[in-house]
């Protein structure tokens, strides 16, 4: 049957065209077994750009990116390229893709599955059925306010200065995909900030607050600083449902979150644009591991995060929860057969590669899909 569904595939660095790889034998498994064919464009990002193009992306791949139904994205960034000037790093690309595609949204869950309970080096009980998700504001704050930079001062010393800045039409936009999240959860949102030390904190507050009043008094709403967030998500997780925070406190917030699961390797997340008449949003999906180029080339990198990544994308962008509920299985299962990667080896369990463990979610999905 014809393609219907636009795909831009971008592997990156590091561990990411290994982990893409495997989801790729997914994909064409989907074309197989479920009908389901993507028309796929695979182009570069990152230092793999930097290379063959002197960019970390080119206005061609821009270009792919704004045209196509949604993006899977690997990883970027490896020390080779650690001494490139700061607008030629290969981060610079996905900043790129995630401003000029107006991805405001980044949804990035922390889901402790049964079988991976035991993995976490927090206790069992702390977080055993952990569910929440972290809502991160992507293409504001001080990742892109100005003016930010380097300078000389007189005396031979430097000056560093980046810019946190936020408008109430960016605050609202993130805070109401919070509560529509919210509203198919568990009808609660934190809004996390430091309104006690920071104007942009002070105006987040009261405009979480002012929405939540006038659209929104069906989800419970609180509010609380940063810094007492991630000393609550240690102490005690699963009083959080959805998480609403900035640019850089979600940044460091979720990747704190992560690790209560168990590994990076397990988490995937979505990046979503606001959406058009259509109702269709630009998006982005990616593991939010990185391109851990310490094990790169070795096989042995955790590819589930990136599957896990699909399965978002046929969750959101497609509409294609049935699908995606057969990814999640799949991976749900092979876990609990006692298959492992290195990131999340645990006594008794079988060591898995990162190609051994697509193969085992390869049979897992033909006997769902029997």
């Amino acid at each position: 049957m014809p393609a219907n569904k636009k795909l831009l595939v971008l592997p990156g660095d590091g561990i990411g065209p290994e982990v893409m790889r495997q989801v790729r034998r997914v994909v064409d498994w989907m074309d197989k077994r479920r009908a389901l064919r993507f028309e796929i464009t695979e182009g570069l990002v990152g230092g793999a750009a930097l290379d063959k193009h002197g960019v970390p992306l080119t206005d061609a791949t821009m270009a792919d990116a704004q045209a196509t139904d949604a993006v899977l994205f690997g990883s970027v960034g490896g020390p080779k390229w650690d001494s490139l000037p700061f607008d030629k790093k290969p981060e610079r690309g996905l900043l790129r893709l995630r401003k000029e595609m107006g991805l405001f949204a980044n949804l990035r869950p922390a889901l402790v599955f049964e079988e991976l309970a035991d993995a976490s080096t927090l206790k069992r009980e702390i977080i055993a059925g952990l569910d929440i998700m972290i809502l991160r504001e992507l293409t504001g704050g001080v990742y892109f306010g100005e003016p930010r930079g380097v300078t000389a001062l007189p005396d031979g010393t430097k000056r560093a200065v980046d810019t946190q800045v936020y408008t109430t039409p960016e605050i609202e936009r993130i805070v109401r995909v919070a509560f529509e999240l919210a509203r198919k959860r568990r009808n609660k949102v934190c809004s996390v900030e430091k309104a006690n030390v920071m104007h942009t904190g002070v105006l987040w507050r009261e405009t979480a607050t002012r929405l939540h009043a006038a659209e929104y008094k069906d989800v419970e709403l609180s509010h609380m600083y940063a810094d007492n967030c991630a000393m609550q998500l240690v102490r005690n997780p699963k009083q959080f449902d959805v998480i609403v925070t900035d640019n850089l406190f979600g940044d460091l917030l979720s990747d704190l979150a992560s690790m209560l699961t168990g590994s990076l390797g397990m988490l995937p997340s979505a990046s979503l644009g606001a959406p058009d008449a259509t109702g269709r949003r630009k998006a982005l999906y990616e593991p939010i591991h990185g391109s851990a180029p310490d094990i790169a080339g070795k096989d042995i990198a955790n590819p589930l995060a990136m599957l896990l990544s699909f399965a978002m994308m046929l969750r959101y962008s497609f509409d294609l929860a049935d699908d995606a509920d057969i990814v999640e299985r799949a991976a749900k299962t092979v876990l609990a057969a006692g298959y492992r990667t290195a990131d999340i080896m645990q006594p008794g369990m079988k060591k898995l590669s990162t190609t051994q463990m697509g193969d085992m979610l390869l049979k897992e999905l033909d006997k769902l899909a029997a």
